[in-house]
């Protein structure tokens, strides 16, 4: 079994990597969607007893648009919803790594989060994989998919660890300003040279 930390910055690419790892056969496991899974279940009520019914829907469930609004603004709540949410996560996630390595006990598991790095995560991984583009690239992706302005988008890219630091704790570096095609098989070399590390 292998486990390999998967990261990058806004809109540089990473859940199109993971998704074409997951092609080749690896496993992918997504912290956002773990993060989503918390939000909808074990750290709801929490959450809402924090923030208050303002972060949710008229049905209940957590905004999670405003509820970003609110924490993103203030490095204190959002250091309180964390503490909220990343434990349940990192529950979530062992469950998950555990049913697949039962599952199939040559499995590459990749684990997709934004902040390997900058919380020390990555350190419970045996490889790390980096996607990177460069900055007018990662700019353009995160203004098309967000309807940000480019300030709002440079703001935001500038609030995250510089790629060109994060690079330094990588194993892998997939670049993304490349062609679809380009990308795809960096990854695949990739995960080759994975795949051999299990076989």
């Amino acid at each position: 079994m292998l486990t390999v930390a998967l990261t990058g910055g806004l809109a540089t690419g990473k859940s199109t990597v993971g998704r074409m790892f997951a092609e080749l056969g690896g496993e992918l496991v997504e912290a956002d969607r773990l993060g989503h899974e918390v939000l909808a279940g074990p750290g709801r009520a929490a959450t809402v007893e924090l923030f208050g019914a303002g972060v949710c829907h008229p049905d209940g469930s957590i905004n999670r648009r405003a509820l970003g609004a609110v924490v993103f603004a203030d490095p204190a709540k959002l250091a309180k919803l964390n503490a909220i949410v990343h434990p349940l996560v990192e529950k979530l996630r062992e469950e998950r790594f555990l049913a697949i390595f039962a599952r199939d006990p040559q499995a590459i598991v990749l684990y997709e989060a934004a902040i390997h790095i900058e919380t020390g995560l990555y350190k419970q991984f045996a490889r790390v994989v980096l996607v990177s583009c460069d900055e007018e690239t990662q700019i353009r992706r995160a203004m098309e998919r967000s309807g940000w302005t480019r300030e709002e988008t440079v703001d935001r890219i500038r609030r995250q660890m510089p790629l060109a630091e994060k690079r330094k704790f990588a194993d892998y570096v997939i670049d993304t300003s490349v062609s679809l095609d380009d990308t795809r098989r960096q990854t695949e070399e990739i995960y080759n040279e994975l795949r051999a590390l299990v076989e």
